[in-house]
């Protein structure tokens, strides 16, 4: 590994689940700037000429290949933006791991702001892994703001698994997708808030072809003073199928909101959405008690489930 990453840089690196990139190609990129990369035989990283960012391109047919493209800052008082294009080929299979990591140990703010695009020709399959991570003794915020768009072709399938594991201040998440015909996009996203923290996410599917299909699942936990927001909106433009739902955990002042919107524009839409917010059942609590577990220890194990 390139001896411009530090103790501090591995540590965020191994949050976002570095282990990968010996298997395969990757792109890292710290305070602004690309550290190290890597290419294979299947997949190619170019820099872009007219804004900060990368083109990322998957040889059609690749079978099963690892891409491992993470952004960490350690450098308080940086807006950090990157514009990373996957141009995945007919027929190929791949898995790709992203995400931010940011520790700020000073008074200034530090964001990153990564907007991500995806274009799946025919046929072709696309697992997405997604961190965000914020740690640091200072006062200044870690604010992480991704935004994903997706475009399937015919045939192409998507899954992303997105986390906000700890730490982030503040997060405006938007995820859009546009569906051609019998394709398949599943999202799942896990979300954790405390103390005064902020976040909102927003999933706009358009589906447009024909047996096209979407699930999206967002589960969170809320606690102190933080606040969520989760907002969907689905569009269905031919025969499809949709199932949203949103399940929600909120302990001492926290605050979530959840705004479902459902649009059918064709007779053979079917579209689906469930929301659930509250908090720990009492007899959840006793029952793990029961096994040992304080009233603490039993809170955070049934937390610890509901988000795994």
């Amino acid at each position: 590994m390139s001896n411009q990453i530090n103790q501090i840089d591995k540590k965020l690196l191994d949050e976002l689940s570095s282990d990968i990139i010996q298997d395969g190609a990757y792109n890292i990129r710290k305070n602004g700037k690309k550290i190290e990369r890597k290419i294979t035989e299947n997949v190619n990283i170019i820099n872009k000429t007219n804004k900060p960012g990368i083109d990322i391109y998957v040889k059609e047919n690749t079978k099963f290949d690892f891409i491992y493209i993470p952004v960490i800052i350690t450098k308080s008082g940086l807006k950090d933006i990157v514009y990373n294009d996957f141009h995945i080929g007919k027929n190929a299979n791949v898995i790709i791991l992203a995400g931010c990591a940011i520790c700020n140990n000073h008074d200034k703010n530090s964001r990153h702001d990564g907007i991500h695009r995806f274009y799946l020709e025919e046929g072709a399959k696309v697992k997405y892994i997604e961190k965000h991570y914020g740690e640091g003794v200072g006062t200044g915020k870690k604010i992480l703001n991704p935004i994903t768009e997706v475009y399937l072709k015919k045939g192409s399938n998507m899954e992303i698994e997105s986390t906000q594991i700890e730490g982030v201040d503040s997060t405006i998440r938007e995820t859009k997708a546009i569906l051609e015909e019998n394709t398949n996009f599943i999202v799942t996203e896990k979300i954790m808030t405390h103390q005064n923290q902020i976040a909102k996410t927003i999933f706009t599917v358009e589906l447009n072809g024909e047996n096209s299909s979407t699930h999206i699942t967002s589960r969170s936990v809320a606690t102190d003073n933080s606040k969520q927001e989760f907002i969907s909106k689905i569009y269905g433009n031919a025969k499809s199928f949709s199932h949203s739902e949103c399940d929600a955990i909120i302990k001492d002042n926290a605050k979530v909101t959840a705004i479902p919107e459902v649009t059918a524009n064709h007779i053979d839409a079917n579209l689906i959405h469930e929301a659930a917010i509250g908090k720990i059942a009492g007899e959840q609590i006793t029952k793990l008690m029961t096994l040992g577990y304080t009233e603490e220890e039993a809170e955070q194990e049934i937390i610890n489930g509901f988000l795994k």
